[in-house]
């Protein structure tokens, strides 16, 4: 596990932008994780900028998303499907076929969730998997107390994820109680975890999944079992972890050859 602190999310957004890069640009097959959320919101916005500018290309990659609300009906605006398209996909050479997320609207939610995951395998898993970190350390949809062996499935949200994401609804009470989500486990199969925390709300969060104890408690802290696994922060975020300054030296030393 690698972490790095930024000086802000611009540049927490660069960096994991120039992961994807490598990623695009190295691999004939790339598969990315995609994660919605406020998080990667900048990020994506860098990766849509070097497309338009730079030329970076997205068509030869295939992509995933973590998860999805059950329930909600085709249309709205907060499914995931269409958070991604809208944030990200839409804007890019990305083949829309290729982008797959679970679907929270299947008849037979169960069977999905296998589905699903049968998908990722059969694609030889991710390459690079985007997450973010809730402010009580879940990560996808798997709320504290989800096994770190977990793979795709059904999902409650608690009541402070329901209330976190409150602010993309009308009201706390119309966002969806269960979800489908990738496991930790599913996650943790993924070759480079690429995990983003931005803002003082999540600086708590952060310094638990890196520096506490490995724990159900507290999903996010498999990036300390991910064989691959590369935490970007910006200051703020960044701000409760114990050894920062030996953070900072890492990074300042780094050598120019080492990729990330």
């Amino acid at each position: 596990m690698e972490v790095i602190v930024l000086p802000t999310a611009a540049d927490v957004a660069r960096l994991a932008a120039d992961v994807i890069e490598r990623l695009l640009t190295t691999s004939p097959d790339p598969v990315l994780g995609l994660a919605t959320g406020s998080t990667p919101e900048p990020l994506y916005q860098e990766l849509i900028r070097r497309h338009r500018e730079e030329g970076l290309s997205f068509a030869h990659a295939r992509a995933f998303t973590l998860d999805e609300y059950v329930g909600l009906p085709a249309g709205h605006p907060e499914r995931y499907a269409a958070v991604i398209r809208r944030g990200l996909t839409d804007h890019l050479d990305l083949k829309p076929e290729a982008v797959q997320g679970p679907d929270g609207s299947s008849a037979d939610l169960l069977g999905e969730c296998t589905r699903y995951e049968q998908s990722i395998v059969d694609a030889g898993g991710v390459d690079v998997q985007i997450t973010g970190i809730g402010s009580d350390g879940h990560i996808a949809f798997n709320e504290p107390g989800s096994s770190l062996a977990s793979i795709t499935r059904l999902k409650t949200l608690n009541a402070l994820t329901r209330a976190d994401n409150s602010r993309f609804f009308s009201s706390a009470a119309d966002v969806p109680r269960h979800v489908l989500t990738q496991g930790l486990g599913t996650i943790l199969r993924s070759g480079h975890l690429l995990l983003l925390a931005t803002g003082g709300s999540k600086a708590d969060a952060a310094a638990r999944a890196v520096e506490g104890p490995l724990t159900a408690s507290c999903p996010a802290s498999i990036v300390q079992l991910h064989p691959h696994a590369t935490v970007l922060l910006d200051q703020a975020a960044g701000a409760a972890l114990e050894h920062g300054e030996y953070y900072a030296e890492v990074w300042a030393n780094r050598p120019v050859w080492q990729p990330l």
